[in-house]
Order: structure tokens, then sequence, then C-alpha cells
């Protein structure tokens, strides 16, 4: 009788690296003529008493992961939306500047937030567009590329080969690094969810594999 061969679910390739990305809870609203709290030139809202709750839910869903490396970002949301994987693993954050968030320029501080809900045409636009630097004074995308880029291969470093490393991003930003593992058109990514977990992973010198994104289903 011939060997047969079935169908087996996913396994990574030897000394491969596992990169989960968490975009942060839901920060706090924002009204017209207020501006959130600043850190170095960016908006820097806390987490709502949902976003929370929402990352207790990630770090429930993560339960059991061998987690190597956690990593934020210097603004708030991202290091409070880590606390309950700190308290779960042990892991002492590691801040990467370059995965801040993009820099929206004169639409710092929650004007984009606004703006974008009441469909200002600015806004659609850079939707339309696919970049960030239609809007006044916003990070071009060139700029954006090399940043995140950098953050990436930090990450992966730190992590190591074999390794699992977690990561509690921005929006913008996980759609940049998908951008750049996919080679996707600019926005293709942009729309991941607060509280949502995206896996990459890579072999040593081989390719990137997106191996899911956006998933909410812990949050369900």
């Amino acid at each position: 009788m011939s060997k047969l061969y079935g169908q087996r679910a996913f396994t990574p390739p030897p000394d491969s690296t596992e990169l989960i990305i968490v975009r942060h809870g839901a920060s706090a609203p924002i009204g017209p003529g207020e501006s959130w709290p600043m850190t170095d030139g960016h908006g820097d809202p806390p987490l709502t008493p949902e976003g929370m709750a929402q990352a207790m839910t990630v770090a429930e869903r993560l339960h059991g992961e061998p987690l190597r490396k956690l990593f934020v970002t210097p603004l708030q949301r991202t290091s409070q939306s880590a606390e309950p994987l700190v308290a779960a693993t042990g892991l002492r954050p590691v801040v990467i500047a370059d995965l801040r968030e993009v820099h929206l320029g004169e639409w710092e501080g929650g004007e984009y937030r606004i703006r974008l809900a009441d469909r200002d045409p600015l806004a659609m636009r850079a939707l339309m567009e696919e970049r960030w630097d239609v809007i006044p004074g916003a990070e071009t995308m060139d700029a954006l590329a090399q940043r995140v880029g950098a953050g990436l291969d930090r990450m992966l470093s730190e992590i190591g080969p074999g390794g699992t490393g977690v990561a509690v991003l921005h929006g913008g930003i996980i759609g940049e690094l998908c951008r750049q593992v996919t080679r996707s058109r600019p926005f293709a990514f942009v729309h991941a969810d607060n509280g949502s977990i995206t896996r990459l992973v890579v072999a040593p010198g081989g390719p990137w594999l997106l191996r899911s994104f956006n998933d909410t289903a812990h949050l369900a």
C-alpha cells in the first residue's frame, strides 16, 4: 500500500521567529476643541475602562504562549495595554521609540480622529491616496518606512531565532509592518481593531509569513 499524505496544521520552520502584534486597547475619547496630553509631539491618551478590559482579554488569550520578549512604545496606551501581560509573564517591557504611532503633523492630539469621524475632505483624500503626508506637517511615507523597518529589525534581534515575542503597538504601525512584510499597497492593513492580534513568522534568511491579521475572536 502506498504512503498517504494528509493535511496538517502549519508548523513554523526550524529556528523561525514569531512576532505576535497586539493593537493597544481603546483609548480616551476626544471632543471638539479638546486635545490629548502630548509626549514627544505625539498625542498620548490613556486607555478607557473598555481598553483595559480588552488588554486583560488579550493576556488571557496569549496565556501559555512561550513568550521571550515584550515590546511597547513610549506612548502610554501601549504600556497600559501591556500591564496584564507583564503581570502574567513577568516580562519587562522593552520600549522601542521607532514604533511610536504615525506622526500626524497639525492634526496631532486628537484632531485626526475628529476629522476622520466627520469625513473631512482632506482626511478622505489621505485614505484614498494612501499617504499620511497629505495631512499638513505629517510624517512622510519614506520616513515612516525607515523607522518602522529599524524597529522590526530590533525586535527580531531581541527575540532571537526560535523565539516568540509580543509587541503592543498602534494601528498605523501595524499597517506599515504588514505592508513591509507582504509588500502590499500602503494602507491595505491600517484597519486593525483595538485589542486585535496579528501574527508574523520569519525563518532565518527566509521570507516573512503573515499568519493572521486582526484576529478578534477573543473579544467576541
